[in-house]
């Protein structure tokens, strides 16, 4: 278990689920996917349809109210994605066994992007950045960031990193991290918010043959700093072809260490967290730590 509040979900509960509420589905195969993903449990229906389920326990008619408004969220981000990404399908309720809202979306092929597989590839690092200069060109409507999460004020998260200090004694060199996190946290604004996926981390982006092919968890897409995004390049790319990025999307000094700042923020919640329940997760924290701790910008 991943949470302490972690609903539980097996293949034999959601083919209940699917046959109650979804019979056109009955005679199609459930077999639940092995993810680093944190938040929902995904289930493969089939060849053409996945199934996700929210992890953590919430009242459920918040959990639907979330799901709902996260369709509305995917649905829009694919008009704007240059790459494949799953399009709402139905939502399900809760059942006897599970006790909240669940979504069903169209399945995208690929592999999983590593922080290690892609990083020397400029073929790669062209299509994220250009993933991240469509998402941008999106119209705002006037909209705002206006969510506790990453993408708004850079001090509102000391609490949560004074958190991923203490717990990553003896995991990590805490006091150079304190250092860097006093630094990145008093850089200014670089621009005004821009459309976002707002959660570019590995697990989210599906590769094939080396290239950018599909992007998941379009839920949260919205109004956030411009820099938000580039966490992608953090996570995955080396220096050179973080320059790529970076060039590309033409970002200024202080944009640029923005990124950094959202991606070290992720990254020192991930190692401590999932060091014992999602080591792959706890693993990209590490090397993204180590990419910003080697660089000469930052």
């Amino acid at each position: 278990m991943m949470h302490d509040d972690q609903v539980p979900i097996d293949a034999d509960m959601v083919r209940e689920l699917v046959v109650d509420q979804f019979p056109e589905y009955r005679h199609e195969r459930i077999v639940r996917l092995a993810s680093a993903g944190t938040d929902n449990a995904i289930f493969r229906i089939g060849s053409g349809v996945a199934a996700r389920f929210p992890l953590r326990a919430m009242d459920a008619a918040a959990c639907a109210e979330m799901l709902r408004r996260d369709a509305a969220a995917m649905t829009e981000f694919a008009t704007h994605s240059p790459y494949a990404t799953p399009r709402p399908l139905g939502l399900g309720r809760p059942g006897a066994r599970y006790p909240m809202a669940w979504a069903v979306q169209s399945w995208i092929d690929g592999e999983t992007a590593t922080p290690t597989g892609l990083a020397a590839s400029a073929a790669f690092a062209r299509d994220v950045a250009d993933l991240i200069a469509s998402l941008r060109a999106a119209d705002t409507r006037g909209r705002r960031f206006d969510g506790p999460g990453r993408g708004g004020r850079l001090p509102d998260h000391d609490d949560w990193m004074d958190v991923c200090f203490r717990n990553s004694d003896g995991l990590l060199d805490v006091a150079r991290l304190r250092g860097l996190w006093a630094r990145l946290r008093e850089l200014p604004p670089s621009g005004p918010d821009v459309m976002s996926h707002r959660d570019l981390i590995p697990a989210n982006l599906l590769v094939r043959d080396g290239r950018l092919a599909g992007v998941l968890d379009a839920g949260g897409f919205g109004p956030a700093d411009p820099a938000l995004d580039l966490v992608a390049a953090w996570h995955l790319l080396d220096r050179d072809r973080r320059d790529i990025v970076r060039s590309r999307l033409g970002s200024g000094d202080v944009e640029w260490m923005r990124g950094a700042a959202w991606a070290f923020q992720q990254a020192m919640g991930l190692v401590w967290y999932y060091r014992r329940t999602n080591p792959r997760m706890s693993a990209l924290g590490r090397s993204t730590l180590s990419r910003l701790l080697d660089d000469p910008l930052v």
